[in-house]
């Protein structure tokens, strides 16, 4: 008995201890890395399969996890194929993942939350944030520039300046024109207070069905941007820089100081003036050249540091930037200083809390309105300064008032200088319960406040550029938003069915405040004494304006896939504003998309072409809830001339009028947008392509309808319509959309990637409640009140209008034979289009489209060992712009050297262009001679980098270090006789050239370091 007791003793103690042996941990550590180039990939998830153990590599590929020796470890990466090791005992293992070739799994984001590109059933463009930070853009919006199928974007040269962005086409013309910007889950108008480096992606949405989501904002579109995040392991730091310098591009030569006196001659002896300003136009020789005068090449840097790591509870993110912009017009600058802190907390499992907090501070120092319409106009004949320092007077010169300005006195004493200071982010906190449900909490907010200060001195430079008192001029704008929102998702996978549920909640408010202020003879001792008060009493004004606004939303969708091969999305979104009321309160707002992933089918298992195959198609409605701010109240207006008089004795009393005609209620305006596509792969992998074909309809769009002068009313509130608005117009956008992308490698040392994509969209009014009667507008830099557009039925909103060119009259005899017996030889010959014998507005005709009809881009890139270089190429086509700036004349402005060359200045010396009388009455009416192609093709962005070896890295204890030389817009082709094609504006009023700021190209060398 005692024997058989110690055999079992002695059993159960070789079973414990074997136990023991084999439940032990061990630390396995390694480095994560992508299989082709070498490089480390952060945040790969590394897990124990079977178990809840896992944890994620650092910024430098590396992780360390503890584990039992037997079991099995699962590393997975955002488009890498994850691989599956056992650790058999080892405690090191390094991994080295293949990028995955099926771009159908890749995770894109998008509205309140991410999916796998293949359960997309929208248009979703993600563009990734090394992609973006690889350009010099100050805006992030202007590195997407051609890299995003059907994305619109009209740079501004001006520094700071935000680009105007425009996704499938107008579809508004009092609505707001811009697209809603989620930040981290804060929605924005613009993005300008975000460092490009602090971005990790950017997804595009440009279908009805992915925006619906976000309901009223989102009627043209929206972009979903997530920020950089800590990353757990060790701290990384990193130190991003470059400097260079901006060179305008494609300047236009203006005449000479003989050219221009020779033109002037020119119209005092077409107008029979005499005697001629210039005795002899030759002796002033080559004259002033003020466009060299005033612009110069321009020094640009930028600096950003971040650090980032994390534990197993916490990951930081904090990163600081700095950016310094000189202008092209000299004096012009651009400061611009951002901070920005991300952080995770983890206090226990499924639970986390976070925040996301940015501020920026920019000032700048200003340039005066109109000084390139002045360097465009000013005489050459006048010099910059006198030999004595005084400056040079074109009063000397007799030139008249037209022109009568000295651009160097304009910039010299202009003293403006503007500040902006921005607070925003988001607070949060997310729990996971039961498995498959995760209830999730935010408020965010955005505090934003722009001071502008501008002070006129007393000063004597010419004999019209004088002014005997000083005038300070203060702006001050505040916006104070803030957002809630509350989200429920239920996701679970049972069987071949995989159901995501998502119910939410939002609350808004938007305030905005605006107080401008100004006073008379304050004196200008230093900066730091520009002060109101010290102005004179009686000429101090102050005008202040605001609004207030409040939404609230619930919205719900549902994602459900089977087998990976039948996609259905639906969504519906109920929201209220607090412009809106009665009837028009709520709004619902539905989406659906539906998708088949056809190389999923049986039938598909033994064909060879396809690797991927997927059908999606999409219905949603979006709503535009910026109308203009209490259109519908109507007000009473008190002026001096509403004064009466009467009583015993009679004394004056205020009087009162209504003099605008208001409509009883606006609604939104909505946006039904359909869309179908065809996304797939074939090449093994290699080439990628998606075809999509959408038409969008902006129904109940706000638009006026004209009334009648002798009603003795004005326009609508807050608007700058000619009559009374209202939701009582139909616009289209319809088009198509391909993208073709081509990737490969030849070795380990080569890798390449080619991807071009290509947008067609036509616009065009469908209909009006008042019928064919059209709204007309553009008339900036035309004179004698003439406007340059027209919307109306049939035709792409803000359409170019006016008279069709035939030719030159080159005779008085052809003269008095035409119907034009009023005009003089040189003068343009316009078209009888309703062959009435007369010449007047209703021979007016259709000119040219502002609206592109195709968009363009083609990205490469190309890495070989250490080196890599990227290519992007980038296009408009099917557009115009009317050149206002050849006729934007008062009088003896200067003219163009083009013009010079070929004007008309006898009979038969040219049959189109006019004579140097081109700024007449009869000239400057908007015809076809001003309206050009603005279609262009340039180099968007070369750059070279070299990355230095992990020997060199060793050395000098850095853990990357690149260095590379960029260039942005180096060549540019296109044959618009202005500065820049690149000609924006508001949509009746869009693609006028009156004062455009120059395009600029950037050369710049820069670093990427990380310790």
């Amino acid at each position: 008995m005692k024997k058989i007791f110690t055999i079992s003793g002695l059993m159960f103690l070789l079973l414990v201890c074997y136990g023991n042996v084999f439940s032990q941990k061990i630390t396995v550590t390694g480095k994560v890395t992508d299989a082709s180039t070498g490089e480390s990939l952060p945040s790969v998830s590394v897990v124990a399969k079977g178990t809840s153990l896992g944890t994620i590599s650092d910024a430098n590929g590396f992780y360390s996890i503890s584990v039992s020796p037997s079991n099995s470890l699962t590393y997975s990466f955002i488009g890498y194929e994850s691989q599956t090791i056992a650790v058999a005992g080892r405690t090191t293992i390094n991994v080295s993942l293949t990028v995955q070739s099926n771009e159908l799994q890749q995770v894109v984001v998008v509205g309140y939350g991410t999916q796998r590109k293949i359960d997309v059933t929208g248009s979703v463009t993600q563009v990734k944030g090394e992609e973006i930070s690889k350009q010099a853009s100050i805006n992030p919006l202007s590195a997407l520039q051609g890299k995003v199928a059907g994305l619109q974007i009209v740079n501004s040269g001006a520094p700071g300046a935000s680009p105007q962005v425009t996704i499938r086409g107008t579809g508004t013309i009092f609505g707001n024109t811009t697209l809603l910007y989620i930040v981290d889950g804060v929605w924005y108008d613009d993005i300008s207070f975000l460092n490009p480096a602090d971005i990790e992606s950017m997804s595009v949405l440009k279908d009805a069905s992915s925006t619906a989501i976000y309901g009223l904002r989102v009627a043209n579109g929206a972009i979903v941007i997530t920020t950089k995040k800590g990353v757990r392991g060790t701290t990384t730091v990193n130190y991003n820089a470059y400097a260079g310098w901006q060179h305008v591009t494609n300047p236009v030569k203006m005449a000479s100081a003989s050219e221009y006196a020779t033109l002037i001659n020119e119209t005092y002896n077409i107008n029979k003036v005499t005697p001629l300003l210039f005795a002899d136009p030759t002796s002033y020789g080559n004259g002033t050249e003020w466009y060299n005068q005033i612009l110069h090449d321009a020094f640009t840097t930028n600096h950003e540091v971040s650090i980032n790591g994390g534990t197993d509870k916490a990951i930081y993110n904090f990163s600081l930037g700095y950016l310094d912009q000189n202008g092209n017009v000299k004096n012009n600058n651009y400061k611009r200083y951002t901070a920005r802190m991300t952080t995770e907390y983890e206090p226990v499992k499924n639970l986390k809390f976070g925040y996301a907090i940015g501020g920026t501070y920019s000032n700048s120092t200003d340039t005066p309105d109109g000084i390139f319409h002045q360097l465009y106009g000013a005489a050459p004949i006048v010099p910059v300064y006198y030999a004595d320092g005084t400056y040079g007077d074109p009063s000397d010169f007799n030139i008249g008032n037209g022109n009568n300005y000295n651009p160097q006195v304009t910039l010299d004493y202009y003293n403006q200088k503007s500040q902006h200071y921005r607070f925003n982010g988001n607070v949060y906190g997310e729990l996971k319960f039961l498995r498959h449900f995760t209830f999730r909490t935010s408020f965010g907010g955005d505090y934003a406040q722009d001071e502008n200060r501008n002070y006129s001195p007393v000063y004597t430079a010419t004999q019209a550029q004088r002014s005997t008192s000083s005038v300070l001029s203060i702006n001050r704008t505040t916006n104070r938003n803030w957002i809630v929102e509350n989200t429920l998702k239920f996701n679970n996978q049972f069987g071949s069915h995989n159901l995501t549920v998502l119910l939410g909640q939002t609350a808004q408010q938007y305030k905005y405040y605006t107080l401008s202020a100004s006073a008379r003879n304050v004196p200008n001792s230093s900066e730091g004494d520009l002060y109101l008060s010290l102005g004179d009493v009686g000429t101090r004004n102050v005008v202040d304006d605001g609004s207030l606004r409040t939404a609230l939303s619930y919205f719900g969708r549902v994602n459900y896939s089977f087998k990976d091969k039948y996609l259905l999305n639906a969504s519906l979104r109920a929201d209220a504003g607090s412009q809106f009321y009665g009837n028009n309160l709520w709004a619902y707002l539905p989406a659906v998309g539906a998708g088949w992933v056809i190389t999923n089918e049986s039938f598909m298992k033994e064909q060879h072409l396809f690797n991927n195959l997927k059908l999606r198609a999409s219905y949603g409605r979006t709503g535009n809830a910026g109308v203009p701010y209490n259109p519908t109240v109507l007000q009473v207006t008190q002026l001096p001339q509403y004064t009466a008089f009467y009583g015993t004795p009679q004394s004056p009393n205020t009087g009162a009028s209504i003099v605008t005609i208001v409509p009883p209620s606006i609604k939104i305006e909505r946006a039904d947008g359909t869309d179908v596509g065809l996304e797939g792969a074939v090449l093994n992998n290699h080439l990628n392509f998606e075809f999509d074909y959408y038409n969008r309809l902006t129904k109940d769009a706000i638009f006026p309808l004209p009334i009648l002068n002798s009603l003795g009313t004005g326009t609508s509130n807050n608007t700058s319509s000619s009559g009374i608005i209202g939701n009582q117009a139909t616009f289209r956008n319809r088009g198509a959309e391909a993208v073709i992308t081509y990737k490969n490698s030849t070795n380990k040392d080569f890798t390449y990637s080619i991807s071009g994509n290509f947008a067609y969209n036509t616009n065009i009014v469908l209909s009006v409640a008042s019928g064919n009667n059209p709204i007309y507008n553009g008339g900036n830099g035309i004179a004698n009140g003439q406007l340059a557009t027209r919307t109306v039925v049939g035709e792409p909103i803000g359409e170019f209008y006016g008279y069709k060119v035939t030719g030159i009259f080159q005779t008085d005899a052809q003269i008095a034979a035409s119907k034009q017996t009023s005009a003089k030889v040189g003068d343009f010959i316009y078209n009888d289009t309703n062959n009435d014998g007369v010449i007047d507005s209703r021979d007016r005709v259709t000119l040219g489209n502002p609206n592109p009809k195709y968009n363009y881009g083609i990205n490469t890139s190309f890495t070989y060992k250490n080196f890599d270089l990227a290519l992007d190429f980038q296009g408009v086509a099917g557009v115009s712009i009317y050149n206002a700036n050849i006729a934007y004349r008062y009088g003896n402005e200067n003219y163009t050297q083009d013009f010079f060359d070929h004007r008309w200045h006898g009979a038969g010396t040219s049959n189109s262009y006019p004579s140097a009388n081109v700024g007449s009455t009869a000239n400057a009416v908007p015809n076809s001679f001003y309206v050009e192609s603005g279609a262009y093709f340039r180099v968007r962005n070369v750059q070279l980098g070299y990355t230095l070896s992990n020997s060199m890295l060793t050395k000098l204890r850095v853990k990357k270090l690149r260095f590379y030389a960029n260039a942005q817009n180096p060549l540019n082709f296109f044959k618009y006789k202005g500065f820049s094609p690149e000609v924006g504006g508001t949509p009746t009023n869009a693609g006028i050239d009156a004062n455009v700021y120059p395009l600029y190209s950037t050369y710049n060398f820069g670093v990427n370091v990380t310790f």
